[in-house]
């Protein structure tokens, strides 16, 4: 007995927020549509190829019942009780909806022609949704990228302030791990193939048969149906089942985007924390049951557990491809688009939604700033005729009683000190000028617009009709 990608690995915690259209296409009732669309296809081919009773009338009733009704599902459901076979009791079922054609519905085939080949088709049509929301995302936050480009803002390494860049080149390091995603995305779409038309242990003997030993029509069976359905590479050979190799080159660049996604929650979640940057916050939101005044980033902390998730999910389907004894086993394949889909529209929902306080990020600023400024402090001094050794120990000095002041709990008046000292008279009009926060930045917002206009926009360019329909993303949180 052979089940379906969603029912064996889709919560229905993951169903209920996935965006309609994601959740759709796993569903039950679009299953097994293709199905049918499959069986209709292989009914197709093969009259085209000469094989007998197959009728127009079968044909037509055929297509006239790819839509299962309510009934349909009963019956099915009630067969496959019976039988303890999902494709048999589907068979069964499309059958009674189309009797003309209940006596070559699935002709030749073995249960993967439609399983495996039906998920393929899913996979492919999920690949198409996640790559449409992920374009979204990267423009969204391109966005937020060239409005905060000259914002300057404390850079952090270890966790520790260091030199200055902007907020919005920091968020170019974030689009650029997500063209990645895109591009490997991109690549593992492109590269899904049609399992075809193979029989039961891939050597298509039962096909062969039906042809009266015509290898030619046989090998023209396998490629119109693979034509039929649009796809343009067909597997040469399979055992029963497409190799689970093909969900391991599906599931790296998910779990990588699941990286990716994790960086930036987690990013936001510290930012947050110094009360820098929020994501989406609701009017009516509540942050704690029991202290009120609380901000949680809920969104970005739901980001990063289903990321968790979809980060350990290529190891799954690594294990799985190597376990499949010869032709096949059950032990069937991992592949989550529904949790994927889940973390792009939170993504998009804090892009959309993401708020910057200017205020505090200059406030942490000036309290770093004049530490990072004292070599251009010891450099303007050497430029008037001082010392840089003497320079360089009255500097020291200062900076250890200011550095003393801060941790006890005052502001950072290093500044201060050095216009109060008489050893830095010489450069007391220039001590301002070197403070400017947008003269540490470098050349951070000429890097956003080379990186938007060269990287950014041309990759975002396939999806220019999808962009034009921009929507915000309403999750309940």
């Amino acid at each position: 007995m052979s089940t379906g990608i969603h029912d064996r690995y889709e919560s229905p915690l993951t169903s209920r927020y996935a965006s309609p259209e994601m959740a759709a296409l796993f569903s039950p009732a679009n299953r097994f549509y293709i199905w049918r669309q499959l069986w209709l296809n292989l009914a197709k081919a093969e009259k085209e190829l000469g094989i007998k009773g197959i009728t127009d009338e079968a044909i037509e009733e055929m297509e006239a019942h790819l839509t299962l009704t309510k009934e349909d599902f009963e019956i099915a459901k009630i067969e496959e009780k019976r039988r303890r076979h999902d494709v048999m009791a589907h068979v069964y079922a499309f059958g009674q909806a189309a009797p003309k054609a209940a006596g070559i519905i699935h002709l030749g085939a073995t249960s993967c022609y439609v399983t495996d080949n039906g998920d393929l088709i899913i996979i492919r049509k999920g690949l198409d949704l996640l790559l449409d929301k992920l374009a979204r995302v990267i423009h969204q936050l391109s966005r937020f990228a060239d409005e905060y480009k000259s914002l300057p803002t404390l850079g952090f390494t270890h966790f520790q302030p260091a030199q200055l860049t902007t907020v919005g080149k920091r968020a170019t390091l974030w689009i650029q791990e997500l063209l990645w995603d895109l591009r490997n995305i991109t690549r593992a779409r492109n590269d899904i193939g049609f399992r075809g038309v193979k029989g039961t242990t891939g050597t298509q003997a039962s096909f062969l048969s039906l042809f009266d030993g015509d290898h030619d029509k046989v090998e023209a069976l396998d490629a119109r149906v693979c034509e039929l359905f649009g796809f343009k590479i067909l597997y040469p050979v399979t055992g029963q089942t497409y190799s689970r190799k093909i969900d391991i080159d599906i599931l790296n660049p998910l779990s990588s985007f699941g990286a990716t996604a994790h960086k930036i929650a987690t990013d936001l979640r510290l930012l947050a924390n110094l009360k820098e940057i929020e994501e989406p916050f609701e009017k009516d939101q509540i942050g704690s049951s029991a202290m009120a005044y609380k901000r949680n980033p809920m969104r970005c902390e739901r980001v990063c557990s289903l990321s968790r998730h979809l980060m350990v999910l290529a190891q799954d389907a690594l294990m799985t491809n190597s376990v499949q004894w010869l032709e096949r086993t059950l032990d069937d394949r991992f592949v989550s688009f529904l949790t994927t889909d889940i973390v792009l529209s939170l993504l998009q929902n804090i892009s959309e939604g993401l708020v910057v306080y200017p205020l505090v990020i200059q406030h942490h600023i000036s309290q770093e700033l004049p530490f990072m400024a004292t070599e251009n402090i010891i450099m303007a001094v050497t430029k008037k005729g001082g010392d840089r050794q003497e320079c360089h120990e009255n500097i020291r000095v200062l900076s250890h009683q200011a550095a003393k002041a801060v941790k006890e709990g005052k502001e950072n008046d290093l500044i201060e000190r050095i216009k109060k000292t008489e050893y830095f008279k010489r450069i007391h009009d220039e001590i301002d000028s070197l403070l400017d926060p947008s003269t540490f930045i470098g050349r951070a917002p000429q890097q956003v617009d080379k990186f938007i206009k060269e990287h950014v926009n041309p990759a975002l360019e396939p999806y220019s009709e999808i962009l034009k329909q921009d929507k915000h993303v309403i999750l309940s949180v």
